[in-house]
Protein backbone atom coordinates (compact mmCIF):
# COMPACT_ATOMS: atom_id res chain seq x y z
CA UNK A 1 0.00 0.00 0.00
CA UNK A 2 1.29 3.18 -0.66
CA UNK A 3 -0.01 6.97 -0.88
CA UNK A 4 -2.67 8.57 1.60
CA UNK A 5 -3.77 6.89 4.31
CA UNK A 6 -7.09 4.93 4.53
CA UNK A 7 -9.44 6.22 6.97
CA UNK A 8 -11.99 4.19 8.66
CA UNK A 9 -14.70 6.22 10.59
CA UNK A 10 -16.74 4.73 13.20
CA UNK A 11 -19.98 6.21 15.35
CA UNK A 12 -21.37 9.26 15.19
CA UNK A 13 -21.32 12.26 12.76
CA UNK A 14 -19.17 14.24 14.38
CA UNK A 15 -16.54 11.58 14.04
CA UNK A 16 -17.21 11.76 10.32
CA UNK A 17 -16.78 15.36 11.03
CA UNK A 18 -13.65 14.86 12.78
CA UNK A 19 -12.49 12.53 10.31
CA UNK A 20 -12.40 15.03 7.05
CA UNK A 21 -10.59 17.24 9.20
CA UNK A 22 -7.18 14.24 10.08
CA UNK A 23 -7.64 13.98 6.58
CA UNK A 24 -6.51 17.79 5.16
CA UNK A 25 -4.02 17.52 8.36
CA UNK A 26 -2.34 14.03 7.06
CA UNK A 27 -2.42 15.19 3.80
CA UNK A 28 -0.40 18.57 4.57
CA UNK A 29 1.74 16.81 6.50
CA UNK A 30 2.44 14.20 3.96
CA UNK A 31 1.46 10.77 5.93
CA UNK A 32 1.74 7.72 3.40
CA UNK A 33 1.04 4.00 4.27
CA UNK A 34 -0.92 4.53 7.15
CA UNK A 35 -4.30 3.16 7.65
CA UNK A 36 -6.07 5.48 10.77
CA UNK A 37 -9.50 4.36 12.48
CA UNK A 38 -11.56 6.66 14.30
CA UNK A 39 -13.39 4.88 16.99
CA UNK A 40 -16.50 5.14 18.85
CA UNK A 41 -16.71 4.41 22.57
CA UNK A 42 -20.73 5.07 23.15
CA UNK A 43 -21.18 1.11 23.84
CA UNK A 44 -19.54 -1.70 24.94
CA UNK A 45 -20.18 -3.33 21.59
CA UNK A 46 -18.66 0.06 19.58
CA UNK A 47 -15.43 -0.85 21.08
CA UNK A 48 -15.53 -4.22 20.04
CA UNK A 49 -16.43 -3.67 16.97
CA UNK A 50 -13.36 -1.45 16.52
CA UNK A 51 -10.64 -4.09 17.94
CA UNK A 52 -12.75 -6.08 14.98
CA UNK A 53 -11.87 -3.77 12.21
CA UNK A 54 -8.19 -3.04 13.28
CA UNK A 55 -7.75 -7.06 13.37
CA UNK A 56 -9.27 -7.35 9.66
CA UNK A 57 -7.24 -4.21 8.67
CA UNK A 58 -4.14 -5.14 9.79
CA UNK A 59 -4.70 -8.68 7.43
CA UNK A 60 -5.37 -6.84 4.70
CA UNK A 61 -3.09 -4.32 4.95
CA UNK A 62 -0.15 -5.83 6.75
CA UNK A 63 2.61 -3.21 5.79
CA UNK A 64 0.73 -0.35 6.61
CA UNK A 65 0.95 1.87 9.98
CA UNK A 66 -2.37 1.56 11.82
CA UNK A 67 -3.24 4.63 14.40
CA UNK A 68 -6.15 4.20 16.48
CA UNK A 69 -7.77 7.83 17.69
CA UNK A 70 -11.05 8.70 18.72
CA UNK A 71 -13.53 8.16 21.38
CA UNK A 72 -12.54 4.84 22.50
CA UNK A 73 -8.85 5.46 22.06
CA UNK A 74 -9.13 8.24 24.62
CA UNK A 75 -11.12 6.22 27.18
CA UNK A 76 -9.08 2.93 26.71
CA UNK A 77 -5.64 3.58 25.45
CA UNK A 78 -4.44 0.85 26.80
CA UNK A 79 -6.73 -1.62 25.01
CA UNK A 80 -6.02 -1.05 21.85
CA UNK A 81 -1.91 -0.16 22.73
CA UNK A 82 -2.04 -3.82 23.84
CA UNK A 83 -3.02 -5.36 20.30
CA UNK A 84 -0.13 -5.93 18.43
CA UNK A 85 -1.84 -4.95 15.07
CA UNK A 86 -1.81 -1.42 16.50
CA UNK A 87 1.39 1.32 15.64
CA UNK A 88 0.06 4.62 17.54
CA UNK A 89 -2.42 5.24 19.74
CA UNK A 90 -3.85 9.25 19.41
CA UNK A 91 -6.40 11.22 21.89
CA UNK A 92 -9.35 12.84 20.68
CA UNK A 93 -7.57 16.66 21.42
CA UNK A 94 -4.21 15.06 19.95
CA UNK A 95 -6.14 14.20 16.35
CA UNK A 96 -7.21 17.69 15.48
CA UNK A 97 -3.58 19.15 15.80
CA UNK A 98 -0.97 19.39 12.53
CA UNK A 99 2.04 18.73 15.09
CA UNK A 100 0.60 15.33 15.79
CA UNK A 101 0.18 14.08 12.07
CA UNK A 102 3.66 15.56 11.34
CA UNK A 103 4.78 13.52 13.28
CA UNK A 104 3.67 10.24 11.50
CA UNK A 105 5.18 11.75 8.53
CA UNK A 106 7.76 8.93 6.66
CA UNK A 107 10.96 10.57 8.00
CA UNK A 108 9.56 10.80 11.58
CA UNK A 109 7.25 8.06 12.18
CA UNK A 110 10.16 5.88 13.78
CA UNK A 111 10.49 8.56 16.13
CA UNK A 112 7.03 9.43 17.36
CA UNK A 113 5.60 8.14 20.41
CA UNK A 114 3.51 4.93 20.82
CA UNK A 115 0.63 6.51 22.53
CA UNK A 116 -0.36 10.29 22.36
CA UNK A 117 -3.39 10.30 24.67
CA UNK A 118 -3.48 13.23 27.63
CA UNK A 119 -6.14 14.51 29.84
CA UNK A 120 -9.29 15.36 27.78
CA UNK A 121 -10.50 17.44 30.79
CA UNK A 122 -7.74 19.58 30.43
CA UNK A 123 -8.78 20.64 26.93
CA UNK A 124 -10.78 24.21 26.85
CA UNK A 125 -10.79 25.09 23.82
CA UNK A 126 -12.63 23.93 20.53
CA UNK A 127 -11.62 24.68 17.31
CA UNK A 128 -13.63 25.57 14.25
CA UNK A 129 -11.57 23.17 11.65
CA UNK A 130 -12.49 24.27 8.16
CA UNK A 131 -13.37 21.46 6.39
CA UNK A 132 -14.87 20.97 2.63
CA UNK A 133 -17.95 19.62 3.56
CA UNK A 134 -19.18 15.69 2.66
CA UNK A 135 -19.79 15.22 -1.12
CA UNK A 136 -21.17 18.16 -3.09
CA UNK A 137 -24.66 17.92 -1.21
CA UNK A 138 -24.42 18.96 2.62
CA UNK A 139 -22.12 20.13 5.15
CA UNK A 140 -21.44 19.80 8.69
CA UNK A 141 -19.83 22.42 11.10
CA UNK A 142 -18.83 21.40 14.32
CA UNK A 143 -19.78 24.47 16.39
CA UNK A 144 -19.46 22.64 19.63
CA UNK A 145 -17.35 19.38 21.35
CA UNK A 146 -17.47 17.53 25.19
CA UNK A 147 -20.28 17.46 27.82
CA UNK A 148 -20.82 18.59 31.36
CA UNK A 149 -23.33 16.07 31.76
CA UNK A 150 -23.12 12.47 33.64
CA UNK A 151 -25.94 10.40 32.58
CA UNK A 152 -25.42 7.55 34.34
CA UNK A 153 -25.14 5.11 31.17
CA UNK A 154 -22.81 7.54 29.36
CA UNK A 155 -18.56 7.03 28.98
CA UNK A 156 -18.68 9.61 26.40
CA UNK A 157 -17.87 12.86 28.39
CA UNK A 158 -14.60 10.95 29.37
CA UNK A 159 -13.94 10.55 25.76
CA UNK A 160 -14.55 14.10 24.70
CA UNK A 161 -13.85 15.93 27.75
CA UNK A 162 -15.94 19.00 28.94
CA UNK A 163 -18.16 21.41 26.83
CA UNK A 164 -16.17 23.60 24.69
CA UNK A 165 -17.95 26.00 22.18
CA UNK A 166 -16.74 27.47 18.98
CA UNK A 167 -17.37 31.32 18.76
CA UNK A 168 -20.14 32.39 16.26
CA UNK A 169 -17.75 34.32 13.95
CA UNK A 170 -15.59 31.70 13.66
CA UNK A 171 -18.78 29.41 12.48
CA UNK A 172 -20.37 32.10 10.03
CA UNK A 173 -17.26 33.15 8.95
CA UNK A 174 -17.28 28.93 7.75
CA UNK A 175 -20.25 28.50 7.17
CA UNK A 176 -20.06 31.80 4.37
CA UNK A 177 -16.97 30.02 2.94
CA UNK A 178 -19.27 26.45 2.61
CA UNK A 179 -22.12 28.46 0.86
CA UNK A 180 -19.49 29.56 -1.76
CA UNK A 181 -18.49 26.67 -2.57
CA UNK A 182 -22.07 25.69 -3.39
CA UNK A 183 -23.38 23.84 -0.67
CA UNK A 184 -27.27 24.44 -0.17
CA UNK A 185 -27.28 22.68 3.57
CA UNK A 186 -25.50 23.12 6.52
CA UNK A 187 -25.99 20.81 9.50
CA UNK A 188 -24.65 22.39 13.33
CA UNK A 189 -23.01 19.69 15.14
CA UNK A 190 -21.57 18.79 18.06
CA UNK A 191 -21.64 16.71 21.21
CA UNK A 192 -23.94 18.00 23.23
CA UNK A 193 -25.64 20.65 20.63
CA UNK A 194 -27.88 22.96 23.14
CA UNK A 195 -24.74 23.84 25.30
CA UNK A 196 -23.31 26.11 23.11
CA UNK A 197 -22.21 29.32 24.24
CA UNK A 198 -22.04 28.76 27.66
CA UNK A 199 -18.52 28.73 27.71
CA UNK A 200 -18.30 31.94 26.03
CA UNK A 201 -18.07 35.88 26.23
CA UNK A 202 -22.47 37.01 27.58
CA UNK A 203 -23.08 33.33 27.84
CA UNK A 204 -25.27 32.89 24.30
CA UNK A 205 -27.31 30.29 23.62
CA UNK A 206 -27.95 28.01 20.63
CA UNK A 207 -31.03 29.76 19.32
CA UNK A 208 -28.62 33.08 19.18
CA UNK A 209 -26.30 31.38 16.91
CA UNK A 210 -29.16 29.82 14.93
CA UNK A 211 -30.58 33.57 14.34
CA UNK A 212 -27.09 34.85 13.79
CA UNK A 213 -26.35 32.89 10.89
CA UNK A 214 -29.32 32.95 8.85
CA UNK A 215 -29.05 36.69 9.56
CA UNK A 216 -25.60 37.32 8.02
CA UNK A 217 -25.62 34.28 5.57
CA UNK A 218 -28.37 35.24 3.57
CA UNK A 219 -27.59 32.55 1.05
CA UNK A 220 -27.75 29.75 3.08
CA UNK A 221 -30.86 28.16 1.74
CA UNK A 222 -31.00 25.09 4.35
CA UNK A 223 -29.53 24.86 8.16
CA UNK A 224 -30.21 22.20 10.31
CA UNK A 225 -30.13 21.43 13.88
CA UNK A 226 -28.53 18.02 14.53
CA UNK A 227 -29.35 16.56 17.89
CA UNK A 228 -30.55 18.51 20.30
CA UNK A 229 -31.63 17.79 24.56
CA UNK A 230 -35.15 19.62 24.65
CA UNK A 231 -34.99 20.23 27.87
CA UNK A 232 -32.62 23.04 27.12
CA UNK A 233 -34.12 24.70 24.09
CA UNK A 234 -33.54 28.19 24.56
CA UNK A 235 -36.32 31.25 23.40
CA UNK A 236 -34.47 32.22 20.59
CA UNK A 237 -34.46 29.01 19.37
CA UNK A 238 -38.10 28.16 19.76
CA UNK A 239 -38.29 31.86 18.20
CA UNK A 240 -35.94 30.33 14.80
CA UNK A 241 -38.16 27.66 15.04
CA UNK A 242 -41.29 29.49 14.22
CA UNK A 243 -39.97 32.40 12.21
CA UNK A 244 -37.20 30.93 9.96
CA UNK A 245 -38.32 28.80 6.91
CA UNK A 246 -34.40 28.26 6.35
CA UNK A 247 -34.18 26.28 9.83
CA UNK A 248 -35.34 22.47 8.57
CA UNK A 249 -38.38 21.46 10.60
CA UNK A 250 -36.77 18.57 11.71
CA UNK A 251 -35.62 18.49 15.01
CA UNK A 252 -33.59 15.04 16.55
CA UNK A 253 -34.20 14.71 20.11
CA UNK A 254 -32.01 12.99 22.98
CA UNK A 255 -35.06 11.51 25.07
CA UNK A 256 -33.71 8.12 26.09
CA UNK A 257 -36.20 7.05 28.38
CA UNK A 258 -40.10 7.84 28.36
CA UNK A 259 -40.27 6.59 32.25
CA UNK A 260 -39.34 9.10 35.05
CA UNK A 261 -38.47 6.76 37.02
CA UNK A 262 -36.09 5.63 34.85
CA UNK A 263 -34.89 9.29 33.44
CA UNK A 264 -34.43 9.76 36.96
CA UNK A 265 -31.48 6.69 36.84
CA UNK A 266 -30.51 7.57 33.81
CA UNK A 267 -29.52 11.36 35.65
CA UNK A 268 -31.54 13.29 33.09
CA UNK A 269 -32.75 16.67 33.36
CA UNK A 270 -36.22 16.28 31.75
CA UNK A 271 -39.21 13.93 33.01
CA UNK A 272 -41.73 12.52 30.43
CA UNK A 273 -43.78 15.30 30.82
CA UNK A 274 -41.18 17.88 29.66
CA UNK A 275 -40.68 16.08 26.61
CA UNK A 276 -44.42 15.93 25.45
CA UNK A 277 -44.51 19.85 26.04
CA UNK A 278 -41.47 20.45 24.20
CA UNK A 279 -42.67 18.50 20.91
CA UNK A 280 -46.29 20.02 20.78
CA UNK A 281 -45.23 23.16 21.61
CA UNK A 282 -42.71 22.47 18.24
CA UNK A 283 -45.63 21.70 16.21
CA UNK A 284 -47.26 24.70 17.21
CA UNK A 285 -44.93 26.80 16.27
CA UNK A 286 -44.26 24.75 13.28
CA UNK A 287 -47.03 22.66 12.02
CA UNK A 288 -44.84 19.89 9.71
CA UNK A 289 -41.99 19.73 12.29
CA UNK A 290 -40.89 16.20 12.80
CA UNK A 291 -38.89 14.29 15.21
CA UNK A 292 -36.17 11.78 15.83
CA UNK A 293 -35.13 10.70 18.86
CA UNK A 294 -32.65 7.89 20.54
CA UNK A 295 -34.58 5.83 23.27
CA UNK A 296 -32.44 2.98 25.18
CA UNK A 297 -34.40 0.08 25.73
CA UNK A 298 -33.80 -2.43 28.39
CA UNK A 299 -32.11 0.23 30.54
CA UNK A 300 -31.37 -1.39 33.96
CA UNK A 301 -34.07 -2.06 36.27
CA UNK A 302 -36.65 -0.89 33.94
CA UNK A 303 -39.97 -2.93 34.54
CA UNK A 304 -42.46 -4.09 31.49
CA UNK A 305 -45.00 -0.98 32.96
CA UNK A 306 -42.00 1.14 32.51
CA UNK A 307 -41.28 0.35 28.81
CA UNK A 308 -44.58 0.42 28.45
CA UNK A 309 -44.18 4.14 29.19
CA UNK A 310 -41.14 4.77 26.38
CA UNK A 311 -43.46 2.65 23.60
CA UNK A 312 -46.42 5.42 24.56
CA UNK A 313 -44.04 8.43 24.02
CA UNK A 314 -43.59 7.05 20.66
CA UNK A 315 -47.47 8.64 19.80
CA UNK A 316 -47.20 10.89 22.48
CA UNK A 317 -44.19 13.08 21.69
CA UNK A 318 -45.23 12.15 17.69
CA UNK A 319 -41.60 10.68 17.02
CA UNK A 320 -40.99 9.63 13.78
CA UNK A 321 -36.99 8.70 13.07
CA UNK A 322 -36.19 6.86 15.93
CA UNK A 323 -32.39 5.57 16.84
CA UNK A 324 -33.16 2.46 19.32
CA UNK A 325 -30.53 1.26 21.67
CA UNK A 326 -30.88 -1.68 23.21
CA UNK A 327 -28.87 -1.13 26.27
CA UNK A 328 -25.41 -2.88 27.06
CA UNK A 329 -23.22 -1.80 29.82
CA UNK A 330 -20.90 0.29 29.48
CA UNK A 331 -17.90 -0.53 32.04
CA UNK A 332 -16.90 2.55 34.38
CA UNK A 333 -20.42 3.94 34.26
CA UNK A 334 -23.17 4.21 36.81
CA UNK A 335 -25.16 2.32 35.42
CA UNK A 336 -23.55 -0.94 34.26
CA UNK A 337 -23.45 -1.57 38.41
CA UNK A 338 -27.28 -1.39 38.81
CA UNK A 339 -29.54 -4.84 38.34
CA UNK A 340 -29.24 -5.28 34.58
CA UNK A 341 -32.25 -6.67 32.82
CA UNK A 342 -32.21 -9.85 30.85
CA UNK A 343 -30.80 -10.04 27.33
CA UNK A 344 -33.99 -11.51 26.02
CA UNK A 345 -36.02 -8.72 27.09
CA UNK A 346 -34.05 -6.12 26.06
CA UNK A 347 -33.88 -7.38 22.90
CA UNK A 348 -37.82 -7.38 22.58
CA UNK A 349 -38.07 -4.63 24.05
CA UNK A 350 -36.40 -3.04 21.11
CA UNK A 351 -37.76 -4.69 18.47
CA UNK A 352 -41.09 -3.43 19.93
CA UNK A 353 -39.59 0.14 19.60
CA UNK A 354 -38.34 -0.38 16.01
CA UNK A 355 -41.82 -1.67 14.94
CA UNK A 356 -43.29 1.73 16.55
CA UNK A 357 -40.87 3.67 14.75
CA UNK A 358 -41.54 1.97 11.42
CA UNK A 359 -45.08 2.23 11.42
CA UNK A 360 -44.88 6.01 12.80
CA UNK A 361 -42.31 6.41 9.03
CA UNK A 362 -45.03 4.66 7.46
CA UNK A 363 -48.04 7.10 8.57
CA UNK A 364 -45.61 10.23 8.08
CA UNK A 365 -44.69 8.82 4.10
CA UNK A 366 -48.09 8.33 3.48
CA UNK A 367 -49.14 11.87 4.18
CA UNK A 368 -46.49 12.80 2.00
CA UNK A 369 -48.36 11.31 -1.04
CA UNK A 370 -49.83 13.46 -3.45
CA UNK A 371 -47.93 16.42 -2.36
CA UNK A 372 -45.11 18.98 -2.97
CA UNK A 373 -41.97 18.74 -1.45
CA UNK A 374 -38.41 20.81 -1.89
CA UNK A 375 -35.49 17.98 -2.28
CA UNK A 376 -32.06 18.75 -1.59
CA UNK A 377 -30.58 15.83 -4.19
CA UNK A 378 -27.91 13.98 -2.13
CA UNK A 379 -26.95 11.99 -5.49
CA UNK A 380 -28.30 11.11 -9.21
CA UNK A 381 -31.94 9.96 -7.98
CA UNK A 382 -32.02 10.61 -4.45
CA UNK A 383 -32.78 13.26 -2.13
CA UNK A 384 -33.91 14.41 1.41
CA UNK A 385 -37.17 16.51 2.18
CA UNK A 386 -37.41 19.44 4.25
CA UNK A 387 -38.06 16.58 7.60
CA UNK A 388 -35.63 14.51 6.34
CA UNK A 389 -37.24 11.85 4.26
CA UNK A 390 -35.41 9.82 1.60
CA UNK A 391 -37.18 10.82 -2.19
CA UNK A 392 -36.02 8.58 -5.35
CA UNK A 393 -36.49 9.42 -8.34
CA UNK A 394 -36.67 7.23 -11.93
CA UNK A 395 -34.42 9.61 -13.59
CA UNK A 396 -31.32 11.62 -12.98
CA UNK A 397 -31.62 14.80 -11.14
CA UNK A 398 -28.55 17.68 -10.77
CA UNK A 399 -26.74 16.78 -7.49
CA UNK A 400 -26.46 19.33 -4.50
CA UNK A 401 -29.29 20.94 -6.00
CA UNK A 402 -32.57 21.53 -4.43
CA UNK A 403 -35.70 20.73 -6.75
CA UNK A 404 -39.43 20.71 -6.20
CA UNK A 405 -40.96 17.39 -6.37
CA UNK A 406 -44.52 15.86 -6.63
CA UNK A 407 -44.60 12.65 -4.49
CA UNK A 408 -46.46 9.83 -6.12
CA UNK A 409 -46.19 6.94 -4.01
CA UNK A 410 -43.92 4.83 -1.42
CA UNK A 411 -42.07 2.16 -0.91
CA UNK A 412 -42.50 1.65 2.66
CA UNK A 413 -39.06 3.33 3.55
CA UNK A 414 -38.42 6.29 0.90
CA UNK A 415 -40.76 8.44 -1.08
CA UNK A 416 -41.34 8.05 -4.58
CA UNK A 417 -40.87 11.03 -7.06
Amino acid sequence: MAGAPIFETLGCRLNAYETEAMKELAEAAGVENAIVVNTCAVTAEAVRKARQDIRRLRRENPDAKIIVTGCAAQTEPETFAAMAEVDHVVGNSEKMQADTWKGFAPDLIGETERVIVDDIMSVTETAGHLIDGFGRHRAYVQVQNGCDHRCTFCIIPFGRGNSRSVPAGVVVDQIKRLVDRGFNEVVLTGVDLTSWGADLPSTPRLGDLVRRILRLVPDLPRLRISSIDSIEADPALMEAIATEPRLMPHLHLSLQAGDDMILKRMKRRHLRDDAIQFCEEAIALRPGMTFGADIIAGFPTETEEMFANSLRLVEDCHLTWLHVFPYSPRPGTPAARMPQVRGPAIKDRAARLRAAGEARVTAHLDAQVGTERTVLMEGPRMGRTEQFAEVRFDRDMPEGQIITARISSHDGKSLLA
